[in-house]
Parts: C-alpha cells; structure tokens; sequence
C-alpha cells in the first residue's frame, strides 16, 4: 500500500511569508534572444544525473496482530463462522515512500511517517541502479516527521546527496522534486520555491517549511528536493490537497533542521532542543494593536521561567521578538526553528522590541533540566491510564510542549492499541484528578491509580478546557 501523505485542508495565506534569509534587491535584467538553439534548449538532465542516484524507495512491512474476540471459544460462535473464529491472526500492513542516501556508507534520511508501522516493523530500501538493501531505523522524530535510517551490510560508497544551506533560498529559485509517487517509478518534477518559512501549518514548535510548486503526490514522502546545483535543500513531507494528487501546494522540511538530525543520529546522540526558559506566542493583530506594533510579525514573550535562560539574558513578559541572529522571524515557531538550527552550547542574539524600542539581548542556548527517576513513568494496569507515559511538568518540558502550566502531569505518548488509546487520551493532555483525588506529580497518579475503583473518574486539562471521563472499573 502506497504510504499517503499528510494532507493539508486549512486554507494557506496567499502572501509569501519573509524568506529564513532577508532576501537581495531585485536587479533589473535586460532581456534578450537567446544566442544559439542550445541555450534555448536548456535541460535539467544533468542536475538529475547527479542528485538522482542517492534518492530510494523506502518500503516498510508491519506484522499487525487482529483483534482476538471474547467469543472465540463459544461453540455456537464457532459454529457458524468456523473453528478460526475470533482467534488472533497475523495480518502484513505495506507502506512505500521515499528516501535520500546522505553519506557513503548508508545513511538515509526520510519522514518518520513513512516509516511509522504498528508492530513489528521491517524496511527495505530499494536504490536507482536496483540494488536492494535491509535498513534499520537509528532515529525518528514525531514532532518534525524526521527519521533517519542505516543501510545495512552495504559497500561503503553508496551515491549521497550533499546538503546545501536551506537559508540560501530566495522565492523563485527554482527546484526539483525526486521521489516515487503512487509507487509508479521514481520520477522528477520542476517548480519554483513559492514560498520560506511557512510554519502555520506544523504540528511542532520547530517546524517550518519549504513551499513549492513542483509537483508532489503521495509516495513522494521522504524524497529530496534538490536546487540548481543538485543539492539537498529539503526533504519532502506533505501537500495542500483537497483531491489527494498535487495542486502544486507542496512543502519540504529545510535542509539545515534534516542536517542536524542526520548528523546527530551519525554520532550516536539525541537531538536537544536549546530551552529558552519562556513561553511565546505569535504576535496577533490584537496584539500588534494593543502593543502599538508597525507590523502583525514576531512571537511575543508571554510568560518566563525563574532562572532560565530567558531569564538571565533579561526577557520580560510583553517582549516581542523579531529576528533570531539578525534574521527575521514571523512567529513563535520560526524563533525555536531558529534556535534548535543553532543548536545547544552556541548563543544567539535576539532583537526584541520592548515599549516600541528595539534591543538586542544574548541568549545562551542550554539543555532543558534533565528529568529525574521519578519523573517519568509507563503506566499499566487494569485503569484507564493504562498504555500511558507520563511525566512531571518540568520547565524544560513546559517550554517544548507549550504548555502554560510548570507543574502537574502530562500525557508524554500513548501506545498503540492500549486502554488509554482506545479512551482517546493524547499526548500533552495534563491529568488534573483521578477519582476526586488532585494529582501534581506521577508518584500521586501512581497511587491513585492503584486503588480499585468500581467508577474510574479522570479529570483531564485539554487545552483551555476540563474534560471529565468516567469508566466502569
């Protein structure tokens, strides 16, 4: 089964949003014949020939177990739909997308839902000249949908993609799109970048994107896009579609954010986000307004975490930024895209706008506190909750989640196929009680959850509003 792409089906702003570099006026050209019939006949195949080669099919396989009913041994049930009635079976779930060979000895980068399986997951990769090879995952990212692959008992000189700085990009560059749509044969498509920094349409804090026209279909998940000199500058991800085929509204995760992932998992290491110890939000038009701002641009500082790194560089509430490192930023996300880009151990420097003035404060970019012992856990058991990862709002985390609270209990991630899934719990829902009883930390939910209850009660904070859920013991 062809792996789908995330559609998107809000409606996009049609004004290009200011580009991750500040771009260079326009230059008048004269425009003339071109000299001979050959430079009229311009072709990209050479730019294919080069990029090309390093871009695979990913192909994953899950092994998904069935649902085993209640009746399976009732011999009335057996009876009529036969003796396999009920019984858990193995069912194989196919998906296929695409991928880029980033260095010699095998290394890939994809999106993490191309790869996402249920169960037992197996990847292959398949590469332009036929050769097939194994693969395991070595890194995934949910909230940036990047993963990162490793060819096994490959040769050491697979063909690679070089990475070229996504900042570089200016509206109207054009770009190729490399990928495997509707599994149909890898193929390339021409476009123009239509637009730089699009980051209302994410799910994450980190997220901006590449927009272009070029044409992307499902199966193009994970493939490259390529500049004139055949470099990467992004990696493919989803498409503004309201049909399921292109419309030529595509976006692709910026090279410089896969780079950091890439060469992370290379090393070993965990990508860290730096903790910016406040809250932000994007600058609204009420805001701007109620600020006196010129422009409806920027993320505002809305709450600061006690000695954390905003506090100390001098960040207060009603702050506004605007650019990161002279560049400008159009909200809340384009400052973290920023800051995790520059990575943890550098510094930035933030123009911020304080009563209409402009200032310019450092910022160290630190680690968020790590989590103790104790502050994170998996909870089973026969409640509600069971197939749940919680964790003790740290500062750090409440910065990474944009969660307003720094105390309490979140929701981290919830397992496929658990009783929490089945109840609709999900991630950065914050337990406020379990049956009458308030909970602040993990340890209390533990204990509350280990009292058996003929009606479960769960008070849960979700976003602006308190749900309450009860479930028969």
């Amino acid at each position: 089964m062809i792996d789908r792409l995330h559609l998107i089906v809000a409606a996009l702003a049609v004004s290009a949003i200011a580009g991750f570099a500040a771009c260079a006026p326009a230059v008048a050209q004269q425009k003339v014949p071109p000299p001979s019939r050959e430079a009229a006949q311009y072709s990209f195949a050479p730019i294919v020939r080069k990029a090309a080669p390093a871009v695979v099919n990913v192909y994953v396989r899950s092994r998904v177990q069935t649902f085993n009913s209640p009746f399976a041994d009732d011999p009335l049930f057996r009876r009529f739909f036969g003796e396999s009635f009920g019984q858990p079976s193995e069912r194989v779930m196919s998906s296929l997308g695409s991928g880029v060979i980033v260095s010699a000895d095998g290394l890939v980068v994809t999106n993490t839902h191309v790869i996402r399986g249920r169960g037992e997951t197996e990847v292959r990769i398949a590469l332009a000249d036929k050769r097939e090879f194994d693969a395991k995952v070595i890194a995934q990212d949910d909230k940036t949908d990047i993963a990162v692959l490793k060819i096994e008992n490959g040769d050491g000189r697979f063909p690679t993609l070089d990475f070229e700085d996504s900042d570089s990009l200016e509206v109207g560059d054009m770009v190729l799109a490399i990928g495997n749509p509707f599994g149909v044969g890898q193929t390339v498509t021409s476009g123009i970048v239509s637009a730089l920094s699009r980051s209302e349409i994410g799910h994450s804090d980190s997220q901006v994107f590449i927009q272009t026209d070029a044409a992307i279909n499902p199966g193009n998940s994970g493939g490259a896009l390529v500049d004139m000199s055949g470099r990467l500058v992004g990696i493919n991800t989803m498409i503004f579609s309201k049909t399921g085929g292109s419309v030529g509204i595509g976006f692709a995760i910026p090279s410089n954010l896969v780079k950091v992932y890439a060469e992370s998992a290379a090393s070993g290491r965990k990508v860290e986000r730096p903790w910016l110890g406040a809250k932000l939000e994007a600058v609204t038009r009420e805001y701007a307004e109620g600020l006196g701002l010129a422009r409806v641009a920027g993320a505002v500082v809305t709450r600061i975490t006690d000695k954390g790194p905003a506090a100390n560089a001098g960040l207060e509430p009603g702050d506004v930024i605007t650019s990161v490192d002279g560049v400008e930023v159009v909200d809340a996300r384009s400052v973290f895209y920023r800051l995790t880009t520059k990575g943890v151990g550098q510094s930035a420097k933030l123009t911020l706008l304080r009563k209409g003035k402009p200032i310019d404060v450092s910022i160290a970019l630190l680690a968020p506190p790590s989590a103790g012992k104790e502050d994170v856990k998996n909870l089973s058991g026969n409640h509600p909750l069971d197939g749940a990862r919680v964790s003790n709002i740290l500062p750090g985390l409440a910065d990474e989640m944009n969660l307003d609270e720094t105390g309490g209990v979140v929701i981290l991630s919830v397992r496929n196929g658990s009783a929490a899934q089945s109840l609709g719990f999900k991630a950065g829902d914050i337990i406020v009680a379990v049956s009458g009883a308030d909970v602040a930390t993990v340890t209390e939910i533990e204990t509350a959850l280990a009292k058996r209850q003929r009606l479960w009660q769960i008070s849960v904070k979700r976003g602006e509003r308190v749900l309450q859920l009860q479930v028969p013991g």
